[in-house]
């Protein structure tokens, strides 16, 4: 599918799943090398940027945002041209489409003319992107914060589940955004040559942004450590608890079934045995010795 939004003298094509007759006929207008324009058509699994003629390509991989299941990475390709920019993703992405909607309106509004070149419209796009990231770490904390409130609720066991969730995703999150640095680094090189060395303001911006992510996502790693670590002990405090409670009443029981099994002896001469009331002296004797175990126990702190 091709969506075409334009304004003053600059387009932007945004390309979603695009057929072979879709790519060549945007290659035929925007002059695109043969080598770009197949590439447009398969996703790739690694980020990169290179200037190709009086276009810049670039590569890009950002984690799905509130995905549940199915990839973790989303790849957007850029074609960054003096008055055009092409962007090609495989599947709907969230931001893209809020930030298309914003590029209309302020066009229709008669905003400022704040995207005189193609480079200035990516950067916007970029921080767009970039800042729906940090909102995704808001949301992230903001799970972090209801985890905690249950586990000192007493709820552990179940938030090992809930803990391990949100560690897959800000890992999922940190590992696509990692080649990031060095492509933005790339950028500035031929950004600039294209652009005017002002543009290299932009760039040092988007670095900015992409800093600001990242340390988002170091604080949430972080928390997230600490609420494990947390977590995992009062877990092994309360399975502590129950093993100290289970030896004890194992301690307990030994002593009765030893004197339970000292009057069931098939002998002659056993104490009590055949006195009238043999049976209830006998009860009475254990529930007695059981009782001086647990006052004893109760003391020490054992219960």
């Amino acid at each position: 599918m091709v969506t075409r939004y334009g304004r003053h003298n600059l387009v932007w094509i945004d390309l979603i799943q695009p057929t072979p007759s879709e790519v060549r006929a945007i290659m035929d207008e925007f002059a695109i090398e043969p080598v770009i324009a197949q590439e447009l058509l398969l996703p790739s699994f690694k980020s990169k940027v290179e200037r190709k003629g009086d276009a810049i390509y670039m590569i890009l991989h950002f984690p799905t945002l509130r995905s549940i299941g199915g990839r973790a990475e989303q790849e957007i390709d850029f074609l960054i041209g003096k008055h055009f920019l092409i962007t090609t993703h495989y599947e709907n992405i969230d931001p893209l489409h809020s930030f298309a909607k914003a590029f209309e309106v302020n066009g229709v509004l008669g905003a400022e003319r704040t995207h005189t070149h193609g480079g200035h419209l990516f950067a916007s796009m970029i921080h767009s992107l970039y800042q729906a990231l940090g909102s995704e770490c808001d949301a992230m904390q903001e799970k972090l914060q209801t985890i905690e409130d249950q586990v000192f609720n007493g709820d552990e066991k179940r938030m090992v589940i809930e803990l391990s969730h949100v560690g897959r995703t800000i890992h999922d999150f940190r590992q696509a955004l990692i080649p990031h640095h060095d492509i933005l680094s790339s950028l500035e090189g031929p950004a600039a040559r294209m652009f005017g060395a002002e543009f290299s303001y932009h760039i040092r911006s988007l670095m900015g942004s992409y800093s600001r992510v990242q340390n988002a996502l170091e604080n949430l790693r972080d928390s997230l450590g600490e609420l494990r670590e947390t977590n995992n002990a009062l877990l092994s405090t309360k399975q502590n608890e129950v093993m100290k409670t289970l030896t004890v009443l194992a301690f307990l029981v030994l002593p009765l079934t030893l004197v339970s099994q000292l009057f069931g002896m098939n002998a002659e001469h056993i104490p009590l045995i055949g006195l009238p009331g043999d049976f209830w002296i006998i009860t009475g004797g254990l529930v007695v010795l059981a009782a001086s175990f647990l006052v004893y126990f109760k003391h020490k702190g054992w219960l």
